[in-house]
């Protein structure tokens, strides 16, 4: 605020006078006239030969509207050559720094500032650039308010030798012994970077007491969500060391030590069956699961957490149907099973921290399996020709993705990944065929007579033969790009999760939401491209062993003559079995009479590893995932922006091409006058080029010239700039006729 009052005594004498002689004996008062920028041109006159320059370069100005500043810390009695300009123009007398301020202040404000005179001049450095509301602050609560500390220790925490840069040597002591006092301590001269790190190690044992001190938390807050600054507080906090404590749950909910997270969530294990001291701390996890410093810092966890400790196993006992069995996993049980999942994800090679969780998971899996395996009977697979289904009931563009191991609680991390869009989601379920493994459970899915291909070409084969009349394509999903729209009805597979789980078992649990993040991606690329509906299918789901002991395994005394799996047995004849361990089905297969599933998620005793594996008749196996997104979106009031000259475009004779677009509207509304959209160029089914953004207005036609190089055919395709949504295409291609270039 002072810079502004400087100005305004200049501009004063200006109205009147081209001269204005500053006289600063205190030679403390520079920065006001720093503060006026380079726009004016000022003179510095330190002796008498500097005063004859200036007179000189002043007198020589042949232009009245010429205005000048001299700065001086000479006494007035004692200048020279400049002196007759402070009696002839206009002066400006600073004598004493401290009474110029203040009388300023009371001019402007009619305040009274009741400031040492180095702060007062510290205060009005740190004025410059801000209103009054800084002086009337000041004003009221004295020196504490020179120095805004929740904005101003950010930058100096983060970069402290550059930020001491921004003020002169007396401003800094005073920031210094604010800053000093903030975190009670003598102010003592140091290194700028030590009094840097001692602040922020005030910082975070405040955080660890849970006594931090507001100016700090909210500094703490707004350094944690900075994009510019967080890296610097990462680094403190690698650097910083918690020690130990008494109480480990009395530390700011905030606190960014993810050390402590993991010893709270060691020793709520300790007690995860004590439902009070459960009910104690979930408050606390509720806290700290929704905490941004904890998201921030990719400390997730808490909300499995909490998933698992908030799940009431009395609602169980309601079950008392297989409806009510399916219904109430869909919407409830098959939220446990990805709490676990995450939290293997997270712990699984810890045993100690996981082991207590683990064994509280699957005594709730338990009592929920004893009620599914009391109803099983019912239980009635609706799979077989489900993709023949699709194929009946549509006629408009149609993508079908059929996936691998796609249990009912993963497809909820894809539809978490597809966030907020304009599709339409339609969630359904299947029950899997049994045993619910690839082959046999791809076959149900390709196949409607209900026979087992053993490979993938065999069940496309069948599928294809069966629809001769229709446009079926079949891709690889990984190969899905900008390109993908040939064909009305698109077969799409992906082996994931079922390929990354059979190849490093649980290990493959940390890249899941690479996993979820690709089918979603997809999906949104296919919608985009023009079809109307995607289909998500999947042939099974999945179990998971976890921390894995020999008995947990199951062992069964068998004929020679089966065939045994993790989650399934194959025999020829009829076996003994305990009916509390074991159900028993009736199902030729090769040479096989009957089926034999295990009632717990624990596996079979069989060669090999384990941890991912699938087969059985659990929910967590058989009941899969038959989602649908609707391209619900409309057009009709955008505008429409098409290739107009496509024929043209079909036997180009030379290197360059012209497209010509335009752009269409039967609707006269704000949206259908301009579109912003940009164009992809391909050639062998790979991307080549991509135009800059550019608007196109209604009836407008835009021409834009391109050159094949060393491609003979492109695919162009318009896209719009804010959706993506293809809009148009069209084949581009170059003729073998030479150019003769007007010879003829």
């Amino acid at each position: 605020m002072i810079d502004n009052w400087f100005k305004k005594d200049i501009e004063n004498i200006w109205d009147t006078h081209s001269i204005v002689v500053v006289i600063d004996v205190t030679k403390e008062s520079w920065f006001l006239l720093d503060s006026l920028g380079n726009d004016v041109t000022i003179f510095k006159a330190k002796d008498e030969l500097e005063e004859l320059k200036i007179k000189y370069e002043i007198e020589k100005s042949n232009n009245s509207q010429d205005k000048f500043i001299i700065y001086t810390t000479t006494p007035r009695e004692d200048l020279k050559f400049i002196r007759e300009y402070t009696e002839t123009h206009g002066t400006i007398e600073i004598s004493r720094l401290d009474t110029y301020i203040k009388n300023k202040v009371k001019v402007h404000l009619n305040l009274n500032i009741n400031l040492g005179k180095e702060e007062l001049i510290s205060a009005a450095k740190v004025s410059i650039g801000k209103t009054e509301t800084y002086w009337l602050d000041l004003s009221h609560k004295g020196s504490s308010e020179i120095f805004d500390l929740e904005k101003e220790l950010l930058p100096f925490l983060h970069d402290p030798k550059s930020f001491s840069k921004k003020y002169d040597e007396s401003t800094q002591e005073i920031f210094y012994k604010k800053i000093s006092e903030l975190i009670e301590q003598i102010y003592v001269k140091k290194p700028v970077s030590t009094l840097a790190t001692e602040v922020v190690h005030h910082l975070l044992d405040g955080l660890i007491k849970n006594n931090i001190h507001p100016t700090l938390l909210n500094v703490y807050n707004t350094w944690i969500d900075s994009y510019s600054y967080k890296d610097s507080l990462l680094a403190y906090i690698d650097n910083y060391k918690t020690g130990q404590k008494e109480d480990l749950f009395e530390v700011h909910v905030a606190h960014p030590f993810k050390n402590l997270d993991i010893q709270w969530f060691i020793e709520i294990g300790k007690h995860i069956s004590d439902k009070a001291y459960v009910d104690k701390m979930l408050p606390l996890i509720n806290q700290r699961n929704g905490n941004k410093v904890a998201k921030s810092l990719n400390i997730l966890f808490w909300n499995d957490v909490k998933v698992i400790l908030e799940f009431d196993e009395k609602n169980i006992n309601q079950i008392s149907s297989f409806q009510e069995a399916v219904d109430f996993y869909l919407k409830h049980f098959y939220k446990l099973d990805r709490a676990i999942r995450k939290l293997y994800s997270e712990f699984l090679t810890q045993r100690e921290l996981i082991e207590p969780w683990q064994l509280y998971y699957k005594n709730l899996s338990n009592i929920f399996l004893d009620k599914w395996f009391k109803y099983i009977e019912d239980y009635s697979s609706n799979q077989t020709g489900r993709i023949q289904q699709i194929l009946n009931k549509h006629s408009s563009k149609t993508a079908i993705i059929v996936g691998d191991g796609v249990a009912w609680e993963f497809s909820k991390d894809i539809i978490d990944a597809m966030g907020h869009t304009e599709y339409e989601l339609t969630s359904d379920y299947m029950l899997a065929g049994l045993p619910s493994e690839t082959e046999h459970n791809m076959s149900q899915l390709y196949v409607d007579s209900g026979e087992v291909f053993s490979t993938k070409k065999e069940r496309e084969e069948y599928l294809t033969k069966n629809n001769a009349d229709l446009d079926l394509g079949f891709i690889d999903l990984d190969n899905v790009n900008e390109t993908t729209d040939k064909v009305n009805f698109l077969i799409c597979s992906c082996k994931d999760p079922d390929k990354l789980g059979e190849t490093y078992q649980q290990q493959a649990l940390k890249y899941f939401d690479s996993v979820a993040n690709t089918y979603a991606a997809k999906i949104k690329q296919l919608l985009r491209n023009g079809y109307k509906q995607v289909y998500l299918l999947t042939d099974h789901g999945y179990t998971l062993t976890g921390i894995l002991d020999n008995s947990d395994k199951i062992e069964v005394q068998l004929s020679s003559d089966a065939a045994k799996n993790e989650r399934y047995i194959r025999t020829k004849k009829r076996q003994e079995i305990d009916d509390h361990l074991m159900m028993e089905i009736s199902q030729n297969y090769s040479d096989y009479e009957y089926c034999y599933f295990s009632k717990r998620l624990g596996p079979f005793k069989t060669p090999g590893v384990y941890g991912f594996s699938h087969g059985g008749i659990s929910p967590q196996e058989t009941l899969i995932p038959y989602l649908k997104w609707t391209n619900t979106g409309t057009q009709e009031d955008l505008l429409e922006v098409v290739i107009s000259n496509k024929s043209d475009l079909k036997d180009i004779t030379g290197n360059i091409y012209s497209i010509k677009l335009k752009g269409n509207a039967e609707a006269d509304n704000l949206f259908a006058m301009q579109r912003k959209v940009f164009l992809m160029f391909f050639a062998d089914g790979k991307e080549i080029n991509k135009s800059d953004i550019f608007t196109i207005e209604k009836g407008e036609e835009l021409k834009k010239e391109y050159q094949f190089d060393s491609h003979q055919q492109i695919e162009v395709k318009i896209l719009d700039a804010n959706t993506k949504q293809q809009l148009d295409k069209a084949i581009i291609t170059q003729s073998s006729a030479r150019d003769l270039g007007g010879l003829f």
